[in-house]
């Protein structure tokens, strides 16, 4: 317990100062490695992976693993629609709205049906997927760059896993979700209104 008491307040704030920008507008995006750093750099994308992670894990059973990689697929899918010119109204809104959404899922312990929850998370994937796309090159290189953040998507769904396996293991009932989840929601208002 002393160990999470000093952990949570150092990686809330390595998580909050980790990219200060929406993870869209203005990055290089060449090959796999650019798009394995891409979602590490943008806190939207960034908060939305660990929140769908955390969340799913909240679901429990097998949603703790359809969950994640629902969000991978329908980010992919998205990466392709973005890629082939496909666009949504108020993209840049929407995913700040996903990610505020995601935060109050957590915030209030949420748990709707699995497939209701499922069905969001390949909403919210789907607009972070279409972002992605409309910047990927149109070659071999965008290939390996929606490999590349893809991959890194589902390592943030895993950290997510984590923290809710770490909130189980040290019995903290929901607390620490919850915490997170306002802090996600209020990220996400941040982004959503430009200050971030």
């Amino acid at each position: 317990m002393t160990f999470l008491r000093k952990f949570t307040p150092a990686a809330l704030a390595l998580l909050l100062a980790s990219g200060l920008a929406q993870a869209h507008p203005g990055h290089a995006v060449a090959g796999f490695s650019s798009g394995l750093a891409h979602p590490l750099g943008g806190l939207d994308h960034l908060l939305a992976m660990l929140a769908v992670g955390l969340w799913s894990w909240r679901l429990g059973g097998a949603a703790r693993w359809q969950g994640p990689l629902t969000f991978m697929a329908m980010l992919a899918v998205g990466g392709v629609l973005g890629w082939l010119g496909v666009s949504a109204a108020a993209l840049e809104s929407g995913i700040a709205a996903s990610v505020i959404a995601l935060g109050l899922l957590l915030a209030f312990a949420l748990q709707p049906r699995r497939g209701l929850a499922l069905a969001a998370i390949a909403g919210f994937a789907l607009l972070h997927g279409i972002a992605h796309g409309q910047e990927m090159p149109h070659d071999a290189s965008g290939l390996a760059y929606a490999a590349g953040f893809v991959l890194a998507s589902g390592l943030l769904h895993a950290a997510g896993l984590l923290l809710g396996r770490t909130e189980a293991r040290f019995a903290l009932g929901e607390r620490l979700g919850r915490l997170v989840g306002g802090g996600i929601a209020l990220c996400g208002a941040l982004i959503l209104g430009g200050w971030v």
